[in-house]
């Protein structure tokens, strides 16, 4: 049974980027995995403060996708990829007790479920349970799986 990455409020909600786990990098500090992840696809200062003053992840994904136009890095491409895969490395790093927590998932598949969103970007990062198959790339859910085998090994 895979362990699904939904809502913040369930089990697994630290696993998504919405989770409030703080990350600070240089002058900067992030309130979610989300704010640092939308921030890197910029090099304007006065956009990544912008996303960074955001009291939530979900409205520093918003002020983002506000400045698409002005994005460096391409959503859903290699870079993108990396970026989030240092995300996710910052936020274990700098959150000790979630490390423990992967660990703990042991050998279980992490799902990203996007069922309920039906963007393409959903299905980039996660998956979306259609006719009783799971379908998409999963990108995040690797990524954490990813990380949690490089943690065991």
């Amino acid at each position: 049974m895979p362990l699904l990455v939904r809502k913040v409020s369930e089990p697994h909600g630290w696993l998504g980027n919405m989770s409030p786990h703080p990350i600070e990098v240089g002058d900067h500090y992030f309130l979610t995995s989300e704010a640092l992840f939308q921030c890197l696809r910029f090099d304007d200062p006065e956009i990544i403060e912008e996303i960074c003053s955001q009291a939530s992840p979900m409205a520093a994904k918003m002020k983002a996708k506000k400045h698409k136009a002005k994005m460096i890095v391409k959503p859903m491409s290699e870079e993108d990829v990396d970026n989030m895969r240092l995300c996710l490395r910052l936020k274990l790093k700098q959150n000790p007790e979630l490390r423990e927590q992967l660990l703990e998932t042991g050998e279980e598949p992490i799902i990203e479920d996007c069922t309920n969103r039906p963007s393409k970007s959903g299905k980039f990062w996660g998956m979306a349970l259609k006719d009783g198959e799971w379908v998409g790339e999963n990108t995040l859910g690797k990524l954490w799986m990813e990380l949690r085998s490089d943690m065991a090994a």
